[in-house]
């Protein structure tokens, strides 16, 4: 049964070069004061998908901002073929922004970040990510085909590094939506995921590269890295490799189950469904109050 919301507050944050991103404040119920948690998205899904989530974290105390990065969503140009977005932008303008825009609002108050996917990646790529105070990322890695599970592989890499840049070729733009996999994405985004090498930083011109891993090195709010058994994506060496990044970070990552949450599957999209609000969301909150984490039991090496 679908609970019901309360409304959120629109709003429109102003990133660096000018381009508006769309997005929702949950104000914390009751006064609030646990502070502020930035969620960012997964490449090619909805701001939506997550609001759900973020008012359940205002019925917790906290306050909770969703938003479209741009060229997806309530943030997509009126023509996505001549955008010239790419997903680098995500972090280096979006999310830069994002947090400003939550600094701005509470200049005392706690930062979070709940990244799912790219987004628990891409926080590393801003230059006032020294912000945040602790984050909470779920199946984060940045899509290096080899990191795939094994026994999906083949599957993925065919559907996102052969058809997704030919069909990027063909209409200017990646129409996911018309292809029911997940929303379109402008073409360098699209260009930027199938064609990216093992290490991230090269998607950057190489002038840029040393600034970029001195960003990500600039952070050190401890991260709690979540996946689960059966994502396909967020494998433990995609974990790995991306949480290799964040060199000052303490960092710790666990491997959960389906059948932790009595489910017989859940992958890598799932956990920010409604059906887990008595389960992995409700454990999410003590590492995101206390940087407690909640799966002991399930921790593995972050390092090999």
């Amino acid at each position: 049964m679908a609970m019901d919301m309360t409304p959120a507050a629109p709003v429109e944050i102003t990133c660096g070069d000018g381009v508006v991103l769309a997005g929702h404040l949950w104000p914390a119920e009751g006064g609030g004061g646990a502070g502020t948690v930035v969620i960012n998205a997964a490449t090619g899904v909805l701001a939506r998908y997550y609001h759900r989530y973020a008012r359940f974290l205002a019925e917790q105390g906290f306050d909770a901002i969703t938003y479209d990065y741009r060229g997806i969503g309530l943030s997509r140009p009126a023509n996505l073929r001549r955008c010239g977005y790419r997903w680098s932008e995500w972090g280096t303008r979006d999310f830069e922004a994002v947090l400003g825009f939550a600094r701005q609002r509470r200049p005392d108050g706690a930062l979070f970040v709940v990244g799912h996917s790219i987004g628990g990646f891409l926080p590393g790529l801003a230059g006032n990510a020294h912000w945040i105070d602790r984050m909470l990322t779920v199946g984060a890695q940045y899509a290096y085909w080899p990191d795939y599970a094994r026994s999906r592989r083949l599957g993925l890499v065919w559907r996102w590094h052969v058809l997704m840049p030919l069909f990027t070729a063909i209409f200017g733009y990646f129409p996911g939506r018309r292809l029911g996999w997940l929303e379109d994405l402008p073409a360098g985004v699209a260009l930027e995921w199938s064609f990216r090498g093992r290490h991230a930083e090269s998607s950057h011109p190489r002038r840029e590269r040393a600034e970029i891993l001195a960003r990500f090195a600039a952070v050190s709010a401890p991260i709690l890295a979540v996946t689960m058994s059966d994502d396909e994506f967020g494998t433990v060496p995609a974990i790995r490799r991306a949480l290799a990044y964040y060199r000052s970070s303490s960092a710790t990552a666990v491997r959960l189950k389906p059948q932790d949450y009595d489910l017989a599957e859940i992958g890598h999209f799932s956990l920010f469904h409604d059906r887990h609000r008595a389960g992995f969301w409700q454990d999410t909150l003590a590492w995101l109050r206390d940087g407690v984490n909640p799966w002991p039991h399930r921790r593995f090496e972050t390092a090999e």
